[in-house]
C-alpha cells in the first residue's frame, strides 16, 4: 500500500512538473537565471498556494525557480508564518526565552563597589 502510494507521488509529481516545463520557457522566476538540458534538474516547480494537490492543468499555480530561490520562497513562507503567530500571542517554538543581559545592570553596579 505505502509503495503504490509513492509511485503514485512519483508520478504525479513527474507529470506537473514535465507540463510546466512544456508550458514556461526554462528561466528562474526570481532571478531570471537560464536553464539547459544539462542543468535542468536545478529548475523546481513552486506552487504559488504552497498546496503541491493543486495542480490545475494551464499551469496557473506553479512558477519555475532555480533551488536557491525555491529554498528562499519557503524560507519566507515560513517566517512569515511564524511571525503571524507570534503577532497573535503565540510563542514560536524557536523563540528565544533566555535573557543574558537581565541582570546586566545589578552586575556593573556590584563590579563598581569593588
Amino acid at each position: 500500500m505505502v509503495a503504490g502510494a509513492n509511485k503514485g507521488a512519483k508520478l504525479r509529481a513527474q507529470g506537473y512538473r514535465e507540463r510546466a516545463l512544456q508550458i514556461y520557457p526554462w528561466i528562474c522566476g526570481r532571478c531570471a537565471r537560464e536553464f539547459t538540458h544539462s542543468n535542468l534538474q536545478q529548475l523546481t516547480v513552486h506552487h504559488r498556494d504552497h498546496n503541491h494537490d493543486n495542480n490545475p492543468p494551464d499551469g496557473s499555480n506553479w512558477e519555475l525557480l532555480c533551488l536557491y530561490c525555491h529554498d528562499n520562497e519557503h524560507s519566507r513562507y515560513l517566517e512569515a508564518d511564524r511571525h503571524s503567530a507570534s503577532q497573535q500571542g503565540k510563542t514560536p517554538a524557536q523563540a528565544a526565552t533566555h535573557n543574558p543581559f537581565a541582570a546586566l545592570e545589578s552586575l556593573l553596579k556590584k563590579q563598581q563597589e569593588k
